[in-house]
């Protein structure tokens, strides 16, 4: 699909979701876990109720009930969908879910027959629309330049992208609360640039 097309496709379900009465931006989400908390609580969890928000990145419909994995910062977790649990408008709303879409789920924590960890899902909020498609997912982002101009990209793209912003964040944090610790101020300064101007 042309990436025009693909936009096209997108806007038509934004206004859909409006027509449906679904503000497809700026709402306040107060999650309960984060993806890993439900991975390393999961016997705590376990037929509790938890809410937890992140970004769609991969869909799998079944009939009348469907699959999604939500990642947030601290990984990932599976969703469960089934249209008897969210009820007829809020299912037409999840219909209208694409991969990159950001949203809130609340639920009740399960095991799948496979192993998965999973929450069922009860209600379910989008909280951002995405317009654009996600880089293509096999093949990540390669292109350096794409991956340097578009940081934003790389990091939904690449986990070991996350991971080193994560590592460099924590080691800047530390190495700043040190310093302040010991009385000193931080100033910025001008960096030295090949760039003229």
């Amino acid at each position: 699909m042309a990436e025009r097309d693909f936009l096209k496709a997108r806007r038509e379900k934004l206004d859909k979701l409006r027509r449906l009465g679904v503000e497809p931006y700026g709402r306040r989400y107060v999650r309960t876990h984060t993806c890993r908390d439900i991975h390393e609580r999961f016997d705590d969890l376990t037929g509790r109720e938890v809410s937890v928000a992140g970004r769609v990145m991969a869909l799998r419909h079944h009939g009348r009930s469907a699959f999604f994995d939500l990642a947030d910062q601290s990984g990932r977790v599976q969703a469960y969908v089934r249209r008897d649990n969210l009820g007829e408008r809020d299912y037409e709303v999840f219909r209208l879910i694409d991969l990159g879409d950001i949203v809130g789920v609340r639920g009740k924590v399960f095991r799948t027959r496979t192993g998965e960890d999973t929450v069922e899902v009860r209600s379910l909020e989008l909280l951002s629309k995405a317009l654009r498609p996600l880089p293509e997912k096999f093949h990540g982002l390669r292109d350096v330049d794409t991956r340097y101009r578009q940081r934003y990209l790389d990091l939904i793209a690449n986990p070991e992208t996350r991971r080193v912003f994560d590592l460099r964040s924590a080691a800047v944090r530390a190495i700043r609360e040190f310093l302040d610790a010991e009385g000193f101020v931080e100033v910025e300064t001008p960096v030295f640039s090949p760039l003229a101007g």
